[in-house]
């Protein structure tokens, strides 16, 4: 039998997982930054042994 009445935690769960996308987002984001500088940097050093050659 259902229960009657106003449904429990709805707002908490609602509001937990907008936060917890937050927080994945902002990984992702440091992830990707992370990578895009890695990969400026490879490029400046070869950029660097094409030159010296």
């Amino acid at each position: 039998m259902p229960k009657k009445g106003k449904e429990k935690n709805t707002a908490n769960k609602a509001k937990h997982s907008k936060l917890m996308q937050q927080k994945i987002s902002k990984v992702k984001l440091k992830k990707q930054l992370h990578k895009d500088r890695l990969k400026a940097i490879i490029q400046k050093v070869n950029q660097e042994k094409k030159k010296e050659e």
